[in-house]
């Protein structure tokens, strides 16, 4: 327990956007520290989101306070104290190489290519890998990590469901689920950048999945704006069956309690595709616009074993063939050629990691 303590003084984690920091929950969660943004309104964004009303579903002590919220634009101004930045960002980490190190853990790990220069990938100390997945699309991203450099630790955020630490009722009474009878279908598109489908698809969702299914809607960070326009007209309609999961809420409505409660997922390019394997339910990939995603390999290839669902498409014919055609041994397959480990102790490896000598910074 001293050690812990003596390391979360020394932790930053650092992100552009808020919703970036679910990545790291756990880890603060275990190991505490102070959260960096790049301006004052991120802070107040920030605290916003962490504040009392969205810490109700949060079974940790670690988030029974606010948590210790610093502007530094690390990007711009070099980092000036001695410790460990985690980066979800992927941004050059300006800092006195000989006082801090900065590890790369980003936010996902999809098919669509790394957003920003390589030179900031390079930049880093080490990187924490998610799995083969994750190398790959380094690699076809052209990016040279030394091999020293790579941690390997799993998916962090897959501990509370291997663990079965999520409290599904409260989740599903969090949310207001009406008919606990019915299957839980997740729709969870990216944003423009990787051609989501929110619009393209929303309505007509809400419209038919209700018949039968419940469905929640957790539409990208950058698309939750368009949430309450959704409930409006839904409610316009009289339809029912119907839940939102708002990501920028990183605490109350985290991906993991959405996956925890459904039955099945839909999505388009988003990294959601591959993260939702560690639950072993079928997937639907809906049809998109092309984008520019990176070479992958068909073990590592989602569309493989995932039904497509295309504008033409009975929606309600397509999502009841898959689940009655499932096999969750193939998704089980995938999950194990994309992701490391996967048993419920990659906080312990990080825990284990930034705990060791060549990181002590103090």
């Amino acid at each position: 327990m001293a050690e812990q303590l003596n390391l979360s003084k020394s932790i930053y984690y650092y992100a552009n956007q808020v919703y970036e920091y679910s990545y790291v929950k756990l880890i603060y969660s275990h190991l505490g520290g102070t959260f960096l943004v790049r301006k004052a309104n991120r802070k107040f964004r920030a605290k916003w989101y962490f504040r009392q009303s969205q810490r109700k579903l949060s079974n940790n002590p670690a988030f029974t306070k606010q948590p210790k919220i610093m502007v530094k634009n690390v990007n711009q101004i070099p980092f000036d104290l001695p410790g460990i930045i985690i980066s979800n960002s992927n941004t050059i980490v300006q800092r006195k190489k000989d006082t801090a190190k900065a590890i790369f853990m980003g936010h996902g790990t999809g098919d669509k290519r790394y957003g920003g220069k390589s030179s900031a990938l390079e930049s880093y100390d080490y990187h924490f890998i998610s799995g083969p997945k994750h190398m790959e699309k380094l690699n076809d991203s052209n990016v040279r990590i030394p091999e020293n450099n790579l941690v390997k630790i799993g998916n962090a955020r897959f501990d509370e469901i291997v663990n079965n630490e999520i409290d599904i009722t409260a989740y599903a009474n969090y949310l207001g689920v009406k008919d606990r009878n019915r299957k839980t279908i997740l729709y969870a598109p990216t944003w423009k950048w990787g051609a989501g489908t929110l619009h393209q698809y929303g309505y007509r969702f809400c419209q038919e999945f209700t018949k039968e299914y419940n469905l929640i809607i957790r539409p990208h960070y950058f698309d939750r704006k368009y949430i309450l326009k959704f409930k409006l007209w839904a409610k316009s309609k009289g339809l029912k069956h119907i839940y939102f999961s708002n990501p920028a809420n990183i605490l109350s409505n985290d991906t993991m309690f959405d996956f925890a409660l459904s039955d099945m997922l839909i999505s388009d390019t988003s990294s959601i595709l591959y993260e939702y394997l560690i639950t072993r339910n079928p997937i639907i990939i809906a049809n998109t616009k092309h984008v520019d995603l990176h070479n992958v390999s068909p073990e590592m290839d989602i569309s493989t074993i995932a039904n497509r669902m295309g504008k033409k498409d009975n929606i309600l014919k397509v999502v009841e063939s898959v689940f009655a055609h499932h096999d969750p041994q193939d998704f089980e397959k995938m999950l194990h050629h994309c992701f490391y480990f996967n048993d419920g102790k990659s906080i312990d490896r990080i825990s284990e990691f930034l705990s060791s000598a060549n990181l002590d910074t103090s």
